[in-house]
């Protein structure tokens, strides 16, 4: 059986539970999809990276502003709660990690003052849901707005390059996450954005029922796909064989490296803050 699962004849076939983050790490390689969701104990993770450390802090402050008082949403006080929740994790010294939190907080302060205060959110980290003939989809959303009878999905990004039209039409979390405002909030949703702080620039697309309906064809084949590898593994396959790495770039920062020798011959272990865009001058 394809699906590794037991169901009965006359019975409906069992949805596959996935995140946006599950189907992409199995898309990414199938040995660290197997790391992270089926290996028990969980292989050790690696060390904490000092990119996320700054897309976590970005994150958490804006979501805590809007639940502040409206009175109280403004740019100083986004700067506060970035403090707040500033992490040092992987940066390479104290030095390094207050520079950094320098230039987010400028990032943030700048965001901010471009906003409404008083546009209330519809939701802020808010959880949809939504199935498929053969998925349980479910996802975290940064925000969403209301604009006009519609429903807007926002994703706030901190990477080193500005967010592209092509990457919000090609991303299935975005998809996902309009399937899910369309079934939970049962509201209007087909426009997704996203939201690139360093530069301050917005990338957006207009979903349509078909490029969702490609979104959804290819997350049900990824799905597919675990469920064959995942059958094969119960069956007595080897389970490196099963779950095949994919050995590339991306091993450098793979949480399980330390367990994976293709991984580990892929390259060198970077550096924890390898990966933060070209160090300028921090914002005054």
């Amino acid at each position: 059986m394809a699906s590794g699962q037991l169901e009965m004849p006359g019975m409906p076939r069992r949805l596959f539970a996935a995140t946006p983050s599950k189907l992409a790490t199995f898309t990414d390689c199938p040995r660290r999809y197997r790391h992270a969701y089926l290996d028990r104990p969980t292989p050790p993770k690696g060390p904490a990276w000092a990119h996320n450390s700054v897309g976590s802090g970005v994150h958490a402050a804006l979501r805590s502003w809007w639940e502040l008082p409206l009175r109280e949403r403004t740019a100083a006080a986004a700067r506060q709660l970035l403090y707040g929740v500033w992490s040092p994790a992987g940066f390479r010294d104290a030095d390094q990690a207050q520079r950094w939190r320098a230039r987010a907080a400028g990032w943030i302060t700048d965001y901010v003052t471009g906003l409404d205060p008083a546009e209330e959110p519809v939701g802020t980290e808010r959880q949809v849901a939504a199935t498929t003939e053969r998925l349980a989809l479910s996802g975290r959303i940064d925000r969403i707005d209301q604009r006009g009878d519609e429903l807007v999905v926002v994703d706030y990004k901190t990477g080193r390059v500005p967010s592209s039209e092509d990457e919000a039409r090609g991303s299935t979390a975005l998809a996902t996450y309009v399937l899910g405002v369309r079934r939970t909030l049962r509201r209007p949703c087909s426009r997704v954005e996203l939201h690139h702080l360093p530069s301050g620039t917005v990338a957006a697309f207009e979903h349509t029922d078909r490029s969702l309906a490609n979104h959804v064809r290819r997350a049900e084949d990824t799905a597919e796909d675990i469920e064959r590898a995942t059958a094969a593994l119960h069956e007595g396959e080897d389970a490196d064989a099963a779950f095949p790495a994919v050995p590339g770039r991306q091993c450098g920062w793979c949480d399980f490296r330390s367990s994976c020798a293709p991984g580990r011959a892929a390259g060198p272990q970077p550096e924890t803050w390898a990966f933060l865009a070209e160090e300028q001058p921090a914002p005054s």
